[in-house]
């Protein structure tokens, strides 16, 4: 294993880590508002989610799992090179 996948792995299962002990130790909403998922995702961010179709706000709330998921993986549908911005 070379070190870029060790450092990239070690990090990965931290945060894992870290967030399963604090989700242990606070009890988080498994909805948030547009407002909150604005403030933790990023407005431009959590938008193109929107227009893109891949999450949905269902009773003025937005599911925290599935921003989440969102968040960590590759979905840039709309991604433009350099050149092209």
């Amino acid at each position: 294993m070379k070190l870029k996948e060790l450092t990239t792995l070690l990090k990965k299962v931290s945060e894992d880590g870290a967030n399963q002990a604090f989700s242990k130790t606070v009890r988080l909403q498994e909805q948030l508002s547009k407002a909150e998922a604005y403030r933790h995702y990023g407005r431009c961010n959590v938008d193109r989610w929107l227009l893109e179709g891949l999450v949905k706000i269902s009773n003025k709330s937005i599911d925290r799992t599935k921003l989440e998921s969102i968040a960590e993986s590759s979905n840039r549908i709309t991604y433009l090179p350099v050149a092209e911005r």
